[in-house]
């Protein structure tokens, strides 16, 4: 559904009627050929994640793909995958994403962005935010912390915006998964015969143990080099552009350690970058609701709607920083498939934002100008002219 050209960073304006007439309807897709159930509301989006009776494999007859003719998802793309397979890949990486070692990339974090502001600032302006700023600094980090040359930015980039565009056709997805996948094929032997410290590194090291295969450690590196700097990209351009709209609360940055937490917090709820909800398909029938969903039917939660149910957060549509429940937000996803890689997510964008203003306290972006991912699975600008 469509955003409302005047208000880019709220959801479209049809979710708050859903959600108070029809919180779990019917939409179409693929030209009517799918039916779907479209989930609006926190508590009922809640229960879908959480259930084991709606799976996450996108083969099922019945999964609401972005396009009909989706390519099977290979198992390191282990989100796409069910129990089992996904709690073998995701406990070889949860390590990978513990509070202590994101931790310890903080400091490089900084470095990274302030090379890249002073690259910026030595502009006149008006200069894109998104190029120069939002899109390289996860690049570079999440390049850091897998092991992945920068250099070869441009190749993952371009191939990780065809797999989230749900305007490609399936078989250009296929394509991109197919180039990304052979490149960290590449990538992955180099570090079995010359390991380094890092994560391809060490998902080279699990396949020396015979517990993944070359192939199953490539995708798995794949997958995180797109989700790990195409999400993250969005939300910083997403988060400057609302601090921007309310100036008042940019001290709220400044106020503490728990106080900038929070209000990152309240940022991924307000903003809630998954732009095309989260898909499932049912195994059994259940009941969510009043409405029973059978067997076989496939469900869209749409997060960034059940973020903004007034129900879970009074005055939703209100960004407040100091918000007491913000972190109950669903942005990351609920249950065994949330986003393993948010601590990643809320590092890089608690140690940008705050220096984002510091160092550029008159920042403002050029009126009317910005541009945003109308198609994109991951909503956020495309185009963000700014001044300082």
């Amino acid at each position: 559904m469509t955003r409302e050209e005047s208000a880019p960073l709220d959801p479209p304006t049809a979710y708050a009627r859903l959600r108070e007439e029809a919180p779990i309807s019917r939409v179409s897709l693929w030209g009517g050929r799918a039916t779907p159930w479209l989930v609006t509301r926190w508590e009922d989006a809640r229960t879908v994640l959480a259930n084991p009776a709606f799976s996450s494999e996108t083969s099922r007859p019945g999964y609401p793909n972005a396009v009909e003719d989706a390519p099977e998802m290979p198992p390191g793309y282990f989100f796409a995958h069910d129990d089992p397979a996904h709690d073998s890949f995701r406990r070889i990486l949860t390590r990978e994403f513990m509070v202590k070692r994101i931790e310890a990339l903080r400091e490089p974090t900084t470095k990274i962005f302030e090379q890249l502001l002073d690259k910026m600032t030595d502009s006149d302006g008006p200069v894109d935010f998104v190029e120069a700023i939002a899109l390289p600094l996860p690049s570079l980090v999440i390049c850091e912390l897998l092991g992945v040359p920068y250099e070869k930015h441009d190749f993952f980039q371009s191939h990780s915006k065809v797999l989230i565009d749900s305007a490609v056709t399936g078989e250009q997805k296929a394509a991109a998964h197919q180039a990304l996948g052979d490149y960290l094929e590449q990538l992955v032997e180099e570090k079995r015969r010359v390991p380094q410290d890092d994560l391809v590194s060490r998902l080279g090291e699990s396949v020396n143990a015979g517990t993944l295969s070359v192939r199953d450690a490539a995708d798995v590196g794949a997958f995180l080099l797109f989700a790990g700097h195409e999400t993250t990209a969005n939300m910083i351009g997403l988060g400057v552009l609302a601090l921007l709209e309310h100036p008042d609360q940019i001290h709220r940055l400044f106020a503490g350690k728990a106080e900038l937490a929070n209000a990152v917090e309240e940022l991924l709820r307000y903003l809630t970058i998954a732009h095309t909800g989260l898909n499932r398909v049912a195994l059994d029938d259940v009941t969510v609701g009043d409405v029973t969903i059978r067997a076989g039917e496939g469900v869209i939660i749409l997060l960034n709607s059940a973020n903004r149910d007034t129900d879970a957060f009074s005055d939703a549509d209100v960004l407040d920083l100091a918000r007491s429940n913000a972190r109950q937000h669903v942005a990351f996803g609920y249950g065994i498939h949330q986003c393993l890689g948010q601590p990643l997510a809320r590092m890089e964008l608690q140690t940008v934002l705050p220096q984002v203003f510091t160092r550029l306290p008159n920042l403002r972006v050029e009126p009317g100008a910005v541009r945003f991912k109308q198609t994109s699975a991951a909503y956020g600008p495309s185009f963000m002219p700014v001044t300082w």
